[in-house]
């Protein structure tokens, strides 16, 4: 994981041979290991190539790296399948040996299609002055775009830096695509043309109509002297995915031993759903599929594979290189659950569970009264039987995740002793929230700014974090988590129809409509969480791993009709994300099988902490950007 950044200048006025503090600072933040810069001149312009690394796999690379013809290349991403590559290669080094081979723009094309990760990336080739750049299809890594006033230069980056009383200075880039630019071309006419290189699925599918989607979306929210067309050769990128199956039901669908009138939530249930041998099957090629997804994710990292027998006793309090964001809910639990069989098992993993600070009554009184209409049936863990008063460091931050997560933790424990789980309970005060948004947190929010992404942005910063307390049989002690890699659960409600609205949906306009709602899910996606969630957790210097929307999880799942994913005709707790539930099951987990969904910022008790009287998509004041020179004008006067 890498912080990369490509300040272009047309005019000499603008030109500079370093980045402004404030955005060098935020992208030292995700590139701890490495940094280096680099500038290549040309007539008519300039680029200050800037690259952080994160070092994970093979002999670190700093980055930029050039070749010999003066080519210059920025990786953000992770290879973990597609194209041939060595376990102990680096594949900064690899992507950019292939693209020194590629001959033309379909070779480029060609390579990017293959690639199976997350990814961003800038490519600057001398010789055509073209400057290629994007993301990979969902959108995984972070990547922004900010053009001055007037054209006379413009910004790539992982993270923005904001100037604080200014509105709309970055961008996300659209994953629409892969986009270039003829920099020399730009120079000479003083207009920045984007060309557009589009994701296309099915063949004779209508590229142009949806590349033409595709522009009308991306130009909306451009400057007047910014445009975006379409490459003339109408060349484009494939889908890495197969495109979801909307195939309905021949006829009313039979559940085998299940009377839906009478169904209750409960681990009977799911066990009878199991009778059926196709579902059972259909069961274990999704668990096969997404333990070889989190596989990849926890085994492409350095570890001390070479100690000896004596050092490895003493390495007794090892520290551990996987961390998961974990509430004990089930799509943390089943990515446990499944880490644990792939992590080496005298390495400990890291389970981070974040609760932030809000008065008792409020917490236990909102939580129990939930729990006592579910409790009958959902089996869903009391107050009581999860804690002991004692072990907890403020029981102020009793929150929902936090009770679950510690009922996932004795579950874990029991299903494989011998591992060192690392329960972290991370407990956020409202005062610290208010201090670190201000003066970290909102850059990397930003350029989204509604009260959703304010609530999700900061509780994945302090969970990703890892500050926090470990309880362990010797007492509490404080803890920071020096895992590089965080494996979150996000991609999993989306494709499998674990939101409300998924079931709103169905309710009012069937299967059909509910393969609608999943379809835009997927689609929007990066725009929504996925870039906003790498910067908040690369800030950390830290990769965050997405099991669920690995390419090949997410065409298994595409290929399944929706009711085999989920079942809305069934209850809260079993219905949405049926197929991951019978899955827990089959892994030996029972309880997080029946928990309903509980939105991070809800179980986290970090919504409306602030406010009670806003929506989610409301436009959020708290996210207003302060720069470093402000922040030191502001330490000077109270000093």
């Amino acid at each position: 994981m890498c912080g990369i950044c490509c300040s272009v200048s047309f005019s000499v006025e603008n030109c500079s041979k370093d980045l402004k503090e404030d955005l060098l600072y935020r992208l030292s933040r995700r590139g701890p290991d490495s940094s280096k810069q680099l500038v290549k001149s040309s007539v008519g312009y300039q680029c200050l190539f800037s690259g952080h690394v994160l070092h994970l796999r093979g002999v670190l690379t700093a980055q930029p790296v050039e070749d010999e013809r003066g080519d210059v290349f920025l990786w953000n991403g992770e290879v973990f399948s597609g194209i041939k590559f060595e376990a102990g290669e680096n594949d900064t080094q690899i992507m950019f040996n292939y693209l020194s081979s590629c001959k033309n723009e379909s070779d480029i094309l060609s390579l990017f299609s293959e690639v199976q990760g997350p990814w961003s990336f800038i490519y600057y080739q001398a010789s055509s002055h073209h400057l290629w750049f994007g993301r990979d299809f969902f959108g995984r890594r972070s990547l922004l775009w900010h053009f001055s006033d007037l054209g006379r230069s413009f910004c790539l980056s992982s993270v923005g830096a904001q100037t604080s009383g200014e509105v709309n200075q970055w961008q996300e880039v659209p994953a629409s695509g892969i986009f270039r630019i003829d920099l020399k071309s730009t120079s000479i006419s003083k207009s920045l043309v984007l060309k557009l290189y589009p994701w296309k699925s099915i063949p004779g599918e209508n590229v142009i109509k949806e590349c033409v989607h595709s522009l009308i979306q991306i130009s909306a929210n451009l400057p007047t002297f910014v445009s975006v067309v379409a490459n003339e050769a109408k060349l484009y990128l494939k889908k890495p995915v197969v495109p979801l199956n909307t195939m309905m039901p021949q006829a009313p669908l039979a559940i085998p031993c299940i009377n839906i009138a009478g169904v209750l939530p409960t681990r009977e249930t799911l066990q009878r759903l199991l009778t059926d041998g196709r579902m059972k099957e259909v069961v274990q090629q999704f668990i096969d599929v997404l333990s070889v997804s989190v596989k990849r994710r926890v085994l492409c990292l350095p570890r001390d594979e070479n100690l000896t027998p004596s050092e490895a006793l003493k390495a007794c309090d090892r520290k551990a290189n996987v961390a998961i964001l974990f509430s004990g809910g089930i799509d943390s639990m089943v990515i446990a659950a499944l880490a644990d069989h792939h992590v080496p098992l005298d390495e400990p993993i890291d389970l981070l569970n974040v609760a932030f600070r809000t008065k008792e009554k409020t917490v236990l009184t909102g939580f129990n009264k939930k729990r006592k209409k579910q409790k009958s049936h959902c089996e869903i863990p009391s107050e009581e039987s999860s804690k002991n008063d004692d072990d907890s460091p403020d029981k102020q931050f009793c929150v929902p995740d936090r009770v679950t997560g510690r009922v996932g933790l004795k579950e874990l424990q029991a299903a494989n002793p011998a591992r060192i789980w690392n329960f972290v309970e991370i407990n956020v005060s409202l005062e610290e929230l208010q201090e670190l948004r201000r003066t970290q947190i909102c850059h990397l929010v930003q350029p989204l700014d509604t009260v959703l992404d304010d609530s999700i942005g900061c509780a994945v910063w302090f969970a990703s974090r890892g500050v926090g307390w470990l309880v362990t049989q010797d007492g509490v002690r404080s803890y920071q988590s020096a895992a590089k890699v965080v494996l979150t659960g996000i991609g999993a409600d989306e494709q499998l129809a674990g939101y409300s609205r998924h079931r709103v949906r169905f309710q009012t306009h069937g299967m059909e409509g509910l393969n609608e709602e999943i379809e835009m899910e997927l689609g929007r996606i990066s725009s929504r969480n996925l870039g906003r969630d790498d910067r908040v957790i690369g800030d950390h210097g830290k990769e965050a791993r997405f099991p669920f929307l690995d390419e090949n999880v997410v065409s298994f799942l595409n290929s399944l009709p929706v009711w085999k994913k989920a079942d809305l005709t069934l209850p809260r707790g079993i219905g949405e994300k049926l197929i991951l539930r019978l899955a827990a099951v089959e892994l030996g987990l029972t309880t997080c099988a029946l928990l309903p969904k509980r939105a991070m910022q809800f179980g986290s008790r970090i919504a409306k902490m602030e406010k009670n009287n806003e929506k989610a998509s409301d436009k959020c004041g708290r996210l207003q950007v302060i720069s470093l020179e402000d922040l030191s004008i502001e330490k000077e006067i109270a000093v």
